[in-house]
């Protein structure tokens, strides 16, 4: 509850004095959204730069060769 209240306050402030419901709603949103999302995503942005450093070091090693 406390999430939802705090989302959104601070998704009111982020949308704006043009768009404030729709901040609110968007950041009451949010815990619910980073509770199911964030594992996954998380372990994607991992997966991501693993991948870039091992593509960085393959290129360096061929380049220096």
């Amino acid at each position: 509850m406390l999430g939802k209240i705090l989302g959104g306050i601070v998704g009111e402030r982020v949308a704006g004095p043009n768009r404030k419901l729709t901040g609110a709603l968007v950041g009451a949103a949010i815990p619910a959204i980073a509770r199911r999302g964030l594992g996954p995503l998380a372990l994607v942005a991992a997966a991501g730069w693993g991948a870039k450093k091992l593509l960085d070091r393959r290129r360096s090693r061929r380049d220096a060769a």
